[in-house]
């Protein structure tokens, strides 16, 4: 049972008429400082994220604002502070969790009732109502779309799901797999045989592996062929079963690559294929798979499709305003070209004036 108590408080200025105070009342003295922050950092951000007005006194906590802004503080508190209980740190990262996961339409508030990915280095828990929404999809369907700008967690969720059901004996071997293509560069000729050549395509899926799982317990499954990374181009011609297999950079396959890639699919086969449709790498001209599969099978019984926004970005807040700012001048640019497309034919009928004989 957690060690806090609510009460209402006095009536405060900050309140408002039509505000409302709370106290919170914390029973671990050693604990309060860690959900403070080192000089109140954590309670500074909570309060600018979270739009209200926090004050700290011994072992109490005032929360004074909006009514509803109020609740969604102090589930937020509530969470951080069982985390605190469970003997678990409390980072920067955790308080923006925190934050972004007031703005979950869900009644499953507070955090500890939120869906969490197991393994054997601890429990992957969402930091973003898309991401609670993704982990969702993870666990009831066989094949997953996850799209959305980089920072949100696509990646690195579906490789905690494929890690925890490899552990727990519910598929016989998880593979990873991305498209070889290059990133707006020319890298050239490069060294090695094909393992090294492939390798720093597949890094981001190496590093998620490596942060899930002991290093040496990666490498001895490699080693058995229980995990696989390998290149889109090796995936034709073979049926993957009792697997779980997952297509990252999924927006720089082409069309038929990607119905390849689909249709390995297996009994007792998990996919996930995630990608961000804004960071498309391919020869102008050329459709990406991955929006043409999305055109194709959104809707189709057993598949789900889940969309990350700026909103789901978990690396640095600043990744979230440079994911906006592209976001904003990609629409302005549009509809700068929507409107001079509309005018060109009003332009061209004024050049060419009435019709002969017209009056």
């Amino acid at each position: 049972m957690s060690d806090i108590a609510t009460f209402p408080a006095d009536r405060t200025p900050a309140a408002g008429a039509t505000g409302k105070a709370v106290t919170l009342q914390f029973g671990n003295n050693a604990l309060l400082p860690l959900l403070l922050g080192d000089h109140d950092r954590h309670l500074v951000r909570l309060e600018q994220g979270l739009g209200v007005r926090l004050s700290c006194r011994g072992n109490r906590m005032a929360i004074a604002g909006d009514p509803a802004r109020v609740e969604a503080a102090q589930s937020a508190i509530t969470g951080l502070w069982r985390k605190l209980e469970r003997g678990e740190a409390v980072s920067p990262g955790d308080v923006d969790a925190a934050i972004r996961m007031t703005e979950l339409d869900d009644p499953r508030l507070p955090l500890s009732d939120l869906p969490a990915i197991r393994t054997r280095r601890g429990a992957v828990g969402p930091r973003s109502p898309g991401q609670a929404a993704y982990m969702d999809m993870l666990a009831a369907h066989e094949m997953v779309f996850g799209i959305g700008p980089a920072g949100t967690g696509k990646t690195y969720l579906a490789v905690a799901q494929a890690v925890a059901m490899l552990t727990a004996g519910k598929v016989d071997r998880i593979v990873l797999s991305r498209p070889a293509v290059e990133a707006g560069e020319r890298l050239g000729f490069l060294p090695g045989d094909l393992k090294e050549k492939v390798d720093p395509y597949l890094r981001p899926l190496y590093d998620a592996l490596n942060d899930l799982m002991p290093g040496q317990e990666v490498v001895r499954r490699m080693g058995t062929g229980e995990i696989e990374v390998a290149p889109l181009a090796f995936m034709r011609g073979r049926t993957l079963k009792h697997a779980f297999v997952i297509l990252d950079e999924a927006q720089n396959t082409t069309a038929v690559q990607m119905k390849m890639f689909l249709t390995r699919m297996g009994e007792g086969t998990r996919m996930v294929i995630a990608g961000d449709l804004s960071q498309i790498d391919l020869p102008s001209g050329t459709r990406s798979g991955l929006r043409d599969a999305l055109d194709t099978l959104e809707g189709l019984q057993g598949i789900g499709v889940c969309r990350f926004d700026k909103r789901d970005v978990v690396r640095h807040p600043l990744v979230a305003r440079i994911v906006d700012a592209y976001d904003q001048r990609s629409v302005a640019e549009r509809d700068t070209r929507r409107s001079r497309q509309a005018a060109e034919p009003a332009a061209a009928a004024a050049v060419e004036g009435p019709p002969l004989g017209g009056k």
